[in-house]
C-alpha cells in the first residue's frame, strides 16, 4: 500500500468528493467519434495492421468520426513516412476501466493485427482502482489476446493528469499522484515482462489548439500531434523518398 498517498486522499476526501461532482457538472461530456471504426491508408494488403484499444482515446472522443482520431491519424503517420499500406481499427468505450474492458474484449470481434496498442489508465485512476487489481488484469488481458496477437502489447503513458487545467486544484494534483502510480506500473511490468508488454511514451498535450472543446481530451490536431510522436516508435521506419 502506498500510504501517503491514502492518507493525503482520505485527509482531503471531502473536498475531492465536492470538486469531483463539481468536475462533472462543469466539464462538457463529448460523446464517442462516430463514423467506421476501421479503415486503410495505400493501396491492395496491408503491410502493418494497427490496432488501439482502450477507453476515450479509442474510443475517439474529441473528434467527430474515428478517421480523425489515433489509430487512423497513427496508421496515416507511418503511411506517410514508409509509403506502406497500413490498416488500423479502434475499439474503445468511453469512460471504461480496464476490469470491464476486458469483460467486451472476449465477445468482440476484433481484426488481425500487427501492433496493439493499449490506451488505459485515466478511469482507473479517478476510480482509484487497487494497483495489484490494475496489474493483475493487465496480466490478463494479456493472455486473453495472446492466441491471437503474439507480440508485446504497446502501453501508452498514463496522462499526467496533475497537468490537466480542467481540474481544481487539489483534485488534480491528486489524480496526478494515483495516475503516475499507474503509470509506474506500466514501466515496471514492460520491464520484467518484456515479451508480453512494451512501454511507449508520448509528449502532454496541454496546447489548447490540440484540445477538445471541454480542454481535456485531444481534438482532431492532438491526436496527430500524439500519432506522430508516437510513429517511429510503434513502426521504426525512415521517411520514404
Amino acid at each position: 500500500m502506498h500510504l501517503p498517498f491514502w492518507l493525503t486522499t482520505a485527509l482531503l476526501f471531502p473536498v475531492l468528493l465536492y470538486q469531483g461532482k463539481q468536475a462533472r457538472r462543469t466539464t462538457p461530456r463529448l460523446p464517442e467519434a462516430g463514423g467506421s471504426p476501421c479503415g486503410q491508408y495505400g493501396e491492395g494488403t496491408p503491410a502493418k495492421r494497427v490496432l488501439v484499444i482502450g477507453e476515450s482515446t479509442a474510443a475517439g472522443v474529441g473528434v467527430e468520426t474515428h478517421d480523425q482520431g489515433l489509430a487512423s491519424q497513427l496508421a496515416r503517420e507511418i503511411h506517410e513516412r514508409t509509403g506502406q499500406t497500413i490498416a488500423w481499427h479502434t475499439f474503445g468505450v468511453n469512460g471504461i476501466r480496464l476490469g470491464a474492458l476486458i469483460h467486451k474484449l472476449e465477445t468482440a470481434e476484433l481484426p488481425e493485427a500487427d501492433v496493439v496498442l493499449l490506451s488505459m489508465g485515466v478511469n482507473d485512476t479517478t476510480g482509484f482502482t487497487p494497483r495489484f487489481r490494475f496489474r493483475r488484469q493487465l496480466r490478463a488481458l494479456r493472455q486473453l489476446l495472446a492466441p491471437r496477437y503474439s507480440g508485446p502489447i504497446l502501453l501508452l503513458s498514463v496522462p499526467p493528469m496533475h497537468l490537466f487545467t480542467a481540474l481544481p486544484s487539489p483534485l488534480r494534483h491528486v489524480m496526478g499522484w494515483r495516475a503516475r502510480q499507474l503509470d509506474n506500473l506500466y514501466i515496471r511490468l514492460a520491464r520484467q515482462l518484456p515479451e508480453d508488454f512494451r512501454y511507449v511514451n508520448y509528449p502532454v498535450v496541454t496546447d489548447p489548439e490540440l484540445l477538445a472543446r471541454d480542454g481535456y481530451h485531444p481534438g482532431q490536431k492532438g491526436y496527430r500531434y500524439i500519432a506522430e510522436a508516437l510513429a517511429d516508435r510503434v513502426s521504426p521506419t525512415n521517411r520514404s523518398g
